[in-house]
């Protein structure tokens, strides 16, 4: 009697597998185990034909169109907004799932803009181009899902202070550069190193930067309630790894501190540091590789009631990008709706 078993191959394309965001997806799948069988590193026509590494096999990286024609299950796309609003749809027409990093799609009213951790359950099959949020927003709204779960939020203002590998590896090697006072490409309109700039993306009519909206904008759809009310300040510092936040919600319900404090404990994707006494709170050096979200300096505002000031940190390239991409592509495998 003939075996009826069916063996299912996946195959997962990573587009811009040689950019900064993109190597750490692949990082990323394998340290996590997702299950691929076939990876297909894809790149710019300048990069391809170079090898890649995977869980101890290589594999030659190939051009967008090469990747279509080799059918892969998904695509995790980390190569800028321009490819990803020319291929992503030509992807999808071809049945394949695709996961964009870039900022596409997030606005897009017909697509999806996924944190697991807040908004999973929204995914269905007929998801084909699944977008990624900002690197700033993901972090800021794994913190704020269970706190408006249970004392609804009415405004939030946010600072950050983000990292130059935010911006990519050239804007890495300006700071180096700088600091050891070489000669200096700049990606940035003034030098970073001992700096601070206030301007991340283009300045909009408004005069806030397009960084800062897209935070506003981006909130909003991922809690799915337009009735939050957030601001933001964006920031450049010259810092290697890691975005920190520092964090002012007001609540409509008033909140006991210690509960806050266990409730965002036991949420999904947060470690609570907050312990003063012992000089205990997020740093980006050491969240850093890590894939959680941390929160600490954890107090009342004590100029408005039911308001709360924190302090939020996390690895930009990690949760920001590859990792947070990664885990919507569990959500997509876990509810079977790839492969």
């Amino acid at each position: 009697m003939e075996n009826n078993i069916y063996f299912c191959v996946m195959k997962i394309a990573v587009v811009g597998a040689t950019g900064l965001v993109g190597t750490k997806m692949i990082e990323v799948l394998t340290e996590r185990n997702f299950p691929v069988d076939v990876l297909i590193p894809v790149a710019s026509e300048k990069s391809a034909g170079k090898m890649i590494t995977f869980k101890g096999q290589d594999y030659k990286v190939v051009t967008l169109a090469e990747a279509i024609e080799m059918k892969p299950d998904l695509a995790l796309f980390s190569a800028g907004g321009s490819t990803s609003s020319e291929w992503a749809p030509k992807f999808a027409e071809a049945g394949i799932t695709v996961i964009d990093n870039s900022s596409a799609w997030r606005m897009d009213p017909t697509k999806k803009l996924i944190v697991p951790e807040v908004n999973a359950d929204v995914l269905t099959k007929e998801d084909k181009i699944i977008a990624n949020p900002n690197c700033s927003t993901i972090q800021l709204v794994v913190v704020l899902k269970p706190l408006h779960d249970k004392y609804k939020i009415k405004r939030v203002v946010v600072s950050t202070y983000q990292s130059v590998s935010g911006t990519g590896a050239k804007a890495v090697q300006q700071l180096m550069n700088e600091r050891r006072n070489g000669d200096v490409e700049k990606v940035y309109p003034h030098t970073i190193d001992l700096n601070i700039l206030p301007h991340i993306d283009v300045f909009q009519e408004n005069g806030y930067t397009k960084e800062e909206m897209k935070m506003v904008n981006e909130t909003c759809k991922i809690m799915g309630d337009d009735s939050i009310r957030l601001t933001a300040t964006t920031v450049r510092v010259p810092v290697l790894g890691g975005h920190s936040e520092s964090v002012n919600i007001e609540f409509e319900n008033y909140f006991d501190l210690n509960e806050l404090r266990n409730l965002l404990a036991n949420s999904s994707g947060i470690i609570v540091q907050d312990d003063p006494s012992k000089a205990l709170y997020p740093m980006p050096l050491y969240a850093e590789g890590h894939d959680e979200v941390f929160v600490g300096r954890l107090r009342r505002d004590e100029t408005q009631a039911n308001t709360l000031n924190c302090w939020v940190v996390s690895d930009n390239l990690r949760k920001g990008a590859a990792t947070n991409a990664v885990q919507i592509a569990e959500v997509l495998l876990k509810k079977k709706l790839i492969g």
